[in-house]
């Protein structure tokens, strides 16, 4: 599965990373997603080096799930891009938290809420 996660080269990001692979989840591609000013830097996952690549680069590239730690703002601006390419986005800022129209999912408390 092709994974982006917007953010990768901040501490969060950095992590989401780390317990992807931790985790063994099926990632068959990393694309590492920040700031114009980190484009370029490489990331280790999983035995192998990714680029890290632009906003619109990540997009093109048609992940199935972007992982967003990038703040509120970035997600504001981009996740309704990510999500209308068909990706699946998943964002931990609270840009969402308060939209009746996103789900809020808690795994401990409401881990069966359909995302579809």
């Amino acid at each position: 599965m092709k994974v982006a996660v917007v953010g990768a080269t901040g501490l969060v990001g950095t992590k989401m990373i780390q317990v992807l692979a931790e985790r063994k989840f099926p990632v068959t591609e990393l694309i590492p997603v920040a700031s114009e000013k980190s484009v370029g830097k490489e990331i280790s996952f999983a035995g192998k080096k990714y680029k890290v690549v632009g906003m619109q680069t990540a997009i093109d590239s048609k992940p199935a799930v972007a992982l967003f730690s990038a703040g509120g703002t970035t997600s504001l601006e981009w996740a309704p891009k990510f999500a209308a390419a068909g990706i699946t986005v998943i964002d931990n800022s609270s840009a969402w938290r308060m939209d009746p129209d996103k789900p809020l999912v808690v795994p401990e408390i409401n881990a069966s809420v359909n995302l579809v």
